[in-house]
């Protein structure tokens, strides 16, 4: 399993292309916030001391619930095309057990995850540092990592559930850029989910990767939040923390970090669980 995880690592990696690719729903939706959303949702809070910092703090933390998404679907590439020049029925044949074989897969894409991930924080934090704000203190930066480590292996599931029926790489183009164009928009990070219609409220709450952009939210909007409404009354921090989502409101009860660490965890058991009865059945 690990030789096999090894020599994805590899081919990923040694392609710089792929790992370009792997970062462009990153460039796309800071590059959006720069050039757009960042002006607009600035209008919203004009009179807000330490605006900026905040607003950083949430677009990157919507960039990193993102990227570890992207990342592990990227790294998933390497078994379709495998698949697709013939060279997972060589693996199969060979003298290895299949469970080896898709370990290798799985651990593979989310070590490439977390990589990338780790990589993102770190130039997110120069992002917001280079503009005015202050680094994730110690205990933050342990708590965002645990969570992307989380998001990571929930992404990772969903992604090796989708992947593992893509027999070419143009499916898995195709694919790629459709769950590129679509993340930003399901994890809420483009407008405010608050803004949205009702229906589409929902489908954000529903979307499992959300709950990981509300746990990095929470953690890196802490220290802003505390800045720019010290003295504000509780009802206002409620109202942006559900209208920015950093909580969920479900018909007046608001999600905890309990609840989205649960979401995260039951999709990833469910997704594995889906993906092993795949296999089971391509395999008979």
């Amino acid at each position: 399993m690990f030789i096999i995880a090894k020599r994805n690592l590899k081919l990923f990696f040694r392609d710089r292309t792929g790992v370009l690719m792997s970062f462009m729903s990153v460039f796309i939706i800071l590059g959006l916030y720069v050039l757009f959303l960042g002006e607009t949702l600035s209008s919203n809070l004009p009179d807000v001391e330490g605006a900026k910092f905040l607003l950083n703090s949430w677009v990157m933390a919507g960039i990193l619930a993102v990227t570890t998404v992207t990342a592990t679907l990227g790294a998933f590439g390497v078994m379709v095309d495998d698949r697709a020049r013939g060279l997972l029925k060589d693996f199969t044949a060979a003298p290895v057990k299949r469970q080896h074989i898709v370990g290798g897969y799985i651990l593979s894409a989310c070590s490439i995850g977390m990589i990338l991930s780790v990589v993102t924080l770190l130039m997110a934090e120069l992002y917001i540092i280079a503009f005015g704000g202050q680094w994730l203190s110690f205990w933050s930066i342990i708590q965002v990592i645990g969570i992307l480590a989380l998001s990571v292996l929930t992404g990772g599931s969903i992604m090796f559930f989708i992947t593992s029926m893509l027999r070419t790489i143009s499916a898995f183009t195709t694919a790629s850029t459709i769950i590129g164009t679509l993340i930003g928009f399901l994890t809420g990070i483009y407008i405010p989910i608050g803004t949205l219609p009702v229906a589409m409220q929902w489908v954000i709450k529903l979307f499992p990767i959300s709950h990981a952009g509300a746990l990095l939210r929470s953690v890196m909007v802490e220290e802003p939040m505390a800045q720019a409404f010290d003295g504000a009354p509780e009802e206002a921090i409620r109202e942006f923390k559900v209208d920015m989502g950093v909580v969920f409101d479900f018909g007046g009860s608001l999600s905890t970090m309990g609840t989205s660490l649960a979401v995260l965890a039951g999709t990833t058991l469910v997704f594995c669980l889906l993906s092993i009865a795949i296999m089971r059945r391509t395999n008979q």
